[in-house]
């Protein structure tokens, strides 16, 4: 390194070491490990035949593993303010990443601050993607983008005299680099399906500042007598996908193979040329070649480009689990394992080529596996027990868990309950109510989910009230025993009518119990708007 990333006075305070305060009853500290759009399948312990995580496949295996973990909505903002604000997105009135802001956000009270009025120090390193209150409760915060007051990568990367090499990476989706104005498009150039081998050092990633920040903390905690919470967030294996040379090297992908099992190329997804017609509409337009960063018909001609895109995902999170394994092994030096709550999760998946489809798609859809199942694994030392459970649970669950776990007092200012359910009873190996159906829901499309079915319902959009294509296409429903790769859609089946109606069923009781409040809002701010055009 040209310079070592230095701990500044403020985060030697907010370890304890400045004030001297005394905690006879100091609670367990919590880790959260959190990556953005990681596809669940994509790690070694689930049998995937190509990627490699050693770190991850450990952890997992001294952990309770969620198989069934969704996310409240497959895109980053709504579903990271449920994560940290313990509310659905259609109470936040956060159903896209559309940059709307509610009055909601401010209302609500993050997790980060229930923390910190319980006694925590709380850190957070890498990609937060907050707003409002739901981003309050910091001591510490290593952003990875710019903003005003912050540390953060951007910067740092600038200073060590790399920002032209991450610009390059930075392009490969956006076109500019990361402080050039959008003003400035073609400054540098896209690359094919947003993927391009990235020229920077090993060390000086995203994931390599959110890591070693997190490291150095983690090194000045020995000696205090309060606990930590501490959010590392990785920005990848999201998009643009601009692996170093180091991790790419660890994969073939000269041509399809059977996968790394077999000593051969990656494996191309079972249903990589899902009909594009049996598509919904943003997917097929992505196929026709509509987006032209996701250029997947020029792929279609040229399969090289899908497996640059494939190969450069795992590569990606190849990295993120060695710095996973990093600071995993710096809490065991410290002799802080064994008083650290350990969670890995993500906010969503990424399609790596499933259904024949680059990233999540985010605008068009809200139903495949691929982006709503989301990793989710729990170590609490000496509590919890190693095993693979199958209940339905959410991100949205994480913020009841931890309080219930650790016996920690809820804000007095909180003006909305907490939507999740606690998973306390389920970790201890208690008995434990078991959800029926789990509902993921964006502005678009709402997702019943059960144990063996799933049904994708088309909505009246609040956002973008011109597009009818979406309702056209027709609702999607999948068998899960019948159809794992979500191919078939067997909405129109006869033998289902009475499933898809008790799904229907499902989905009213969850717009009784869940309040619309953001949404409501939403929609009223679509009427102001509209009548001010009406009036220019």
């Amino acid at each position: 390194m040209k310079e070592k990333i230095a701990i500044s006075a403020v985060l030697c305070a907010a370890a304890g070491l400045a004030t001297g305060q005394v905690n006879a009853q100091k609670k367990p500290n919590v880790l959260l490990l959190f990556s953005d759009q990681h596809n669940k399948s994509v790690m070694g312990f689930e049998g995937h035949p190509d990627v490699l995580t050693p770190n991850l496949d450990r952890l997992a295996s001294e952990s309770v593993v969620f198989d069934r973990a969704y996310c409240t909505v497959g895109v980053s903002v709504p579903s990271r303010m449920s994560l940290m604000s313990g509310l659905y997105p259609r109470t936040l009135g956060m159903m896209a990443n559309d940059g709307t802001t509610s009055v909601i956000e401010d209302k609500a009270v993050s997790m980060a601050t229930m923390f910190k009025e319980n006694g925590y120090d709380t850190y957070a390193f890498g990609k937060r993607h907050l707003r409002g209150r739901i981003d309050d409760g910091w001591d510490v915060i290593k952003a990875d983008a710019v903003k005003e007051g912050e540390e953060n990568y951007v910067r740092w990367i600038e200073e060590q005299g790399y920002l032209h090499k991450f610009s390059l990476d930075w392009a490969a989706e956006f076109g500019r680099g990361p402080l050039d104005s959008p003003e400035e498009n073609n400054k540098y150039p896209t690359g094919d399906l947003g993927t391009r081998m990235s020229a920077l050092p090993d060390g000086y990633t995203m994931e390599a500042y959110t890591a070693m920040n997190t490291i150095d903390m983690l090194k000045h905690r020995k000696d205090s007598d309060k606990p930590f919470f501490c959010w590392a967030s990785f920005y990848r294996p999201h998009q643009p996908y601009t692996p170093i040379k180091k991790y790419m090297d660890m994969y073939d992908v000269s041509e399809w193979g059977e996968g790394r099992v077999n000593g051969s190329s990656i494996k191309m997804p079972e249903n990589f040329y899902h009909p594009t017609e049996l598509l919904p509409p943003m997917a097929q337009g992505q196929r026709k070649g509509r987006n032209k960063v996701w250029n997947a018909d020029k792929a279609f001609q040229n399969e090289q480009l899908w497996r640059n895109y494939i190969g450069s995902y795992y590569a990606l999170v190849t990295e993120i689990d060695h710095w996973i394994g990093e600071i995993i092994k710096t809490l065991e030096e410290e002799g802080l394992e064994d008083e650290t709550i350990i969670i890995y999760t993500a906010d969503h998946g990424d399609f790596v080529g499933h259904h024949g489809v680059v990233e999540k798609c985010a605008a068009g859809q809200n139903v495949y596996e691929d982006i709503l199942n989301i990793p989710l694994i729990f170590k609490y030392p000496g509590k919890t027990k190693a095993s693979r459970n199958h209940e339905l649970v959410s991100l949205i669950d994480i913020y009841p868990t931890l309080a219930d776990l650790l016996g920690l007092d809820l804000p007095e200012n909180m003006i909305y309950e907490l939507q999740g359910e606690s998973l306390a009873d389920l970790l201890l190996g208690k008995r434990h109510p078991k959800r029926k159906y789990f509902v993921s829901e964006s502005w678009s499309q709402a997702t019943v989910i059960t144990d063996n079915y799933k049904l994708g319902m088309w909505k009246e959009p609040v956002i973008r009230p011109e597009k009818t294509d979406f309702r056209d296409f027709g609702d999607m429903f999948f068998d899960y025993r019948k159809n794992p790769l979500e191919v078939e859609n067997d909405y129109s089946h006869p033998e289902y009518k009475k499933i898809i109606n008790k799904l229907k069923c499902y989905y009213e009781d969850f717009q009784a119990r869940i309040p619309d409040d953001g949404v409501v809002e939403r929609i009223e701010q679509q009427k102001t708007k509209s009548a001010k055009d009406k009036n220019k």
